[in-house]
């Protein structure tokens, strides 16, 4: 059975998905454990509640961080990683040592609305001031840039007059928890 690793700094609900559609048999694989990089976050709650091994790495130094990130994937030796919600840089060891391996979910159709500081609120912020009526969520894979690695797939959301930041986070974070496992099934099988 291929095996996946989830990084994730926040609530946890993308990572819920997953074991959500592991739990549902719609996804053969099992999830190895969590990486965060924050302590007391929903994700940590998650793997607990679904005995999922969880590893917190949250050290300051660049070094140390990069060095506990790299042996606990060794260890795991994941078929995917997956980050979800994860809002640290991703050491270019780790990208090299894991080739086309690596695979994050993004709330916008990158390549608009990505890059550096554009995470959480920030990014429908942008989409509904750039006036767009299409927005949504991409799974791309992993490079040494900001949201910059080769698309897999998108899935669009309409964008409404009525909408604020919070009510377009909402529904585009519905169709990541739809676009996620399936991209995660594609790439696995």
């Amino acid at each position: 059975m291929k095996k996946l690793v989830v990084l994730a700094s926040g609530s946890g609900s993308n990572f819920q998905a997953i074991i959500e559609a592991v739990r549902n048999n719609e996804l053969n694989i099992e999830i190895a454990g969590l990486i965060t990089n924050r302590d007391g976050i929903g994700a940590i709650e998650h793997a607990k509640m679904n005995r999922i091994p969880v590893n917190v790495i949250n050290d300051t130094d660049w070094d140390d961080f990069k060095l506990k990130l790299i042996d606990q994937l060794q260890k795991w030796q994941p078929d995917l990683i997956v980050l979800a919600g994860f809002l640290k840089k991703i050491p270019p060891e780790v990208i090299t040592g894991f080739p086309n391996k690596i695979i994050n979910i993004h709330p916008a159709l990158l390549p608009k609305f990505g890059g550096k500081g554009f995470y959480g609120l920030r990014v429908h912020e942008a989409v509904l001031k750039s006036g767009d009526t299409i927005s949504g969520c991409t799974v791309h894979y992993v490079n040494n840039e900001y949201d910059r690695g080769r698309m897999i797939e998108q899935k669009e959301v309409p964008v409404l007059p009525s909408d604020s930041p919070e009510i377009l986070a909402k529904r585009v974070l519905k169709a990541e928890h739809e676009l996620l496992p399936s991209v995660i099934k594609k790439l696995i099988t």
